[in-house]
């Protein structure tokens, strides 16, 4: 007779979507303000009267500028955060070192807070202190709300930014290089890309996708209509 004993079977858990901003926020906020942007761009070009070849140098020089400044940007904001989280990283650091007891009552507070009694609150902060390599980490974690290890890199951002912008600026200067004159084409095609963007945004956040769509959809066509009138009153005016 089997004396063997099934073991329970172990749920595994699902890998949860990176939220920290990595590579997500920069592309979704690139190629939305890409395709907004240079759709707008054009729109008060177009109504200002501009040639066909006038407006796909506008259009091209649109891309550049805002694929180049947003690329700039994203790394400088990330560089920027990267170097204070770093910062506040070394004060901990120095925390640790020049005052251990005081951050020991400090974890343990925390722990405390956190729903463990003051006993066993004691006991983990301790065995975590006892590892210095893991104490600041731990310190870092609970006080700033950071993962030293997993910091946003700057690179990252800004290539992502940089690709992103400039594959939704493309959209609405493609007619044009086709041969396009007017917005119809480029205003039809525009709003479908701005309505796969929102929904693709909506359903990345779990959100409903005809929600992100409309939004974006209802975004885009606003600032398209200000250029688009702004150019025509000074297309007029200038003429």
């Amino acid at each position: 007779m089997s004396t063997d004993v099934a073991l329970p079977s172990v749920e595994k858990h699902q890998h949860h979507r990176d939220v920290t901003g990595g590579w997500l926020r920069p592309a979704v906020f690139g190629a939305m303000d890409g395709l907004v942007s240079n759709f707008a761009l054009l729109s008060g070009v177009v109504g200002g009267g501009a040639s066909n070849t006038i407006v796909v140098m506008t259009g091209l020089a649109g891309l550049a500028a805002g694929a180049c400044a947003m690329a700039a940007g994203e790394y400088t904001s990330v560089t920027s955060q990267a170097e204070l989280m770093q910062a506040e990283i070394d004060i901990e650091k120095a925390e640790l070192q020049r005052n251990p007891e005081g951050e020991l009552a400090e974890l343990t507070a925390l722990y405390e807070a956190r729903g463990l009694d003051s006993d066993t609150a004691a006991l983990v902060a301790a065995q975590l202190t006892e590892q210095p390599e893991l104490a600041w980490r731990v310190h870092v974690r609970e006080e700033l709300g950071v993962d030293p290890d997993d910091l946003p890199s700057p690179y990252v951002a800004a290539i992502s930014s940089f690709t992103a912008f400039a594959l939704g600026a493309i959209v609405p200067v493609l007619p044009f290089m086709l041969g396009a004159t007017g917005l119809l084409v480029t205003g039809l095609i525009s709003m479908l890309g701005l309505t796969a963007l929102g929904a693709a945004v909506a359903r990345l956040t779990a959100r409903p996708w005809w929600l992100g769509a409309t939004r974006q959809l209802l975004l885009g066509g606003i600032a398209a209509a200000a250029t688009f009138g702004i150019g025509s009153l000074v297309g007029v005016s200038i003429s």
